[in-house]
């Protein structure tokens, strides 16, 4: 414990000097934001590394204002009980926490979870040949039902109120790119579809993001540090072996820039995200923005439509805050939605005991957990 602690106190001096570095950057790309961009569009399949690009001057800060007092919001959030084979029976169970909070309107809120089985053979095995385990497909699929729902909620609601359909998490999901092109028809274009209908709604959908570790705004700011005259990443640095000189602002994150350049209140400039999975997004580009809420910096992204339509980001970001306001520091929708979707080990046990009674029920003999199982749970301890 002392060694860590002593490494810490290491690592947050070093990071000091490094932001004192990216703020000088930060300065000099604001004076050549135009001249970096156009080299970043030119050279922008030959940089080894994720960027993005700012729509809005690099040193926006514009303050949010309040909400309208009649919206609604809506937010969903995933859990799971894994599959194993030491249960009765080999299968596993999703819980989508579903929200929809009216504000002002004399309305009872949703306040409840979806949960879902999944026992057939197509079920469980089909990720295995892609080489996936079913643990890791499980996941997937969380997140794509956690959308699905978000999109039959957005659709249920009265259209004339200003809405806001809310996730935890990134919109961008990078874990697209370890996955083949036929796994990912089973996940990616039912997103797109459901996001198209949230479009065809003009309700926005928001990924909201709690101590963000992206690094694609500090990494345009490797442009400024390239010692290059192009940043073509491929002919002069592609095989370096040691730290590259635009490396300085390693370690650092986006939220670092942006905690002393942002009020509370305030938002930082537009960005659209450059990562290559968005390749796969079609129509469906992410942007993103930096929001001092208060007790941190917080990561928002939406897709390209809501930036498109005329005072629909505005509203978004009003509201986002107002609910950070309400869940002191946090989303209170995603919160609540997490809360009714979490599953406890308590509500594991129920349900893999009522499991038991239904198949003891249809006939089934020999029900039980493995012996390993069976050991772990009767400790002499």
């Amino acid at each position: 414990m002392q060694g860590l602690s002593q490494h810490l106190t290491q690592e947050a001096s070093a990071n000091h000097r490094r932001l004192e570095l990216a703020q000088e950057y930060f300065r000099r790309a604001c004076d050549y934001q135009g001249e970096l961009i156009q080299k970043q569009q030119q050279w922008q399949k030959n940089i080894l590394f994720a960027n993005a690009t700012p729509v809005e001057p690099l040193n926006t800060c514009i303050n949010i204002s309040t909400p309208p007092k009649i919206h609604t919001i809506i937010a969903t959030d995933g859990s799971q009980i894994a599959p194993s084979h030491h249960e009765i029976a080999y299968c596993y169970l999703l819980n989508i926490g579903r929200v929809i909070l009216h504000y002002c309107q004399n309305k009872h809120p949703i306040l409840d979870s979806l949960p879902e089985i999944f026992y057939r053979q197509e079920d469980l095995y089909i990720s295995r040949q892609w080489g996936i385990k079913t643990e890791e497909w499980m996941s997937y699929r969380r997140t794509k039902s956690e959308v699905l729902t978000l999109v039959e909620l957005a659709t249920s609601i009265e259209k004339e109120i200003p809405t806001l359909a809310m996730v935890d998490g990134s919109l961008i999901y990078w874990f697209l790119e370890q996955l083949s092109s036929d796994a990912r028809q089973h996940i990616l274009p039912p997103i797109l579809k459901a996001w198209r209908q949230m479009q065809d709604a003009q309700i926005p959908v928001m990924g909201y993001i709690s101590a963000s570790r992206s690094i694609e705004g500090m990494n345009f700011l490797r442009l400024v540090a390239c010692p290059h005259p192009s940043p073509d990443c491929m002919s002069f640095c592609h095989n370096h072996k040691e730290k590259l000189p635009c490396q300085v602002f390693e370690s650092l994150r986006d939220t670092s820039l942006w905690i002393n350049q942002l009020q509370p209140g305030q938002r930082g400039p537009l960005w659209r995200s450059n990562t290559r999975i968005l390749d796969l997004y079609e129509d469906q580009q992410i942007y993103f923005c930096y929001v001092h809420v208060g007790a941190e910096i917080a990561r928002v992204e939406v897709p390209e439509w809501v930036i498109k339509e005329e005072n629909l980001f505005d509203i978004s970001l009003r509201l986002m805050l107002s609910q950070v306001y309400k869940g002191y520091g946090y989303p209170i929708a995603i919160a609540e939605a997490h809360n009714q979707a979490v599953v406890s080990g308590r509500d594991k046990t129920h349900f893999f005991a009522f499991l038991e009674q239904q198949m003891i029920k249809a006939g089934l003999k020999n029900v039980g957990v493995s012996y390993k199982e069976a050991r772990k749970r009767g400790g002499i301890a």
